[in-house]
C-alpha cells in the first residue's frame, strides 16, 4: 500500500486518482471511477468528487491486479 501525502484538509477522488499517479489524466480517472473499480474504504465509488480525508483507503482494481493507496496529511 502506498501512502500518499497531501496538503489541503481533503482532496476529490479525482484529484486524488491523478496525484497518486494511478491515472495520466483526468478523463482517465473519471473513466476509472464511472467503470466501478475504484474503492474507497472497501465500497465502489462512482463519485468523482467524493471527498477523501486523512486515513481514506483507495484501491484501484486493474484487470492485471489491485493497486492500493492511503490518504495522509
Amino acid at each position: 500500500m502506498t501512502e500518499i501525502k497531501i496538503q489541503p484538509p481533503f482532496i476529490k477522488l479525482e484529484q486524488f486518482l491523478k496525484f497518486s499517479g494511478a491515472a495520466d489524466t483526468g478523463g482517465m480517472a473519471k473513466m476509472m471511477i464511472l467503470d466501478g473499480i475504484v474503492e474507497v474504504n472497501g465500497e465502489v465509488c462512482l463519485m468523482r468528487g467524493k471527498k477523501l480525508v486523512d486515513g481514506d483507503k483507495v484501491a484501484i482494481n486493474f484487470e492485471e491486479g489491485t493497486e492500493e493507496f492511503v490518504c495522509r496529511f
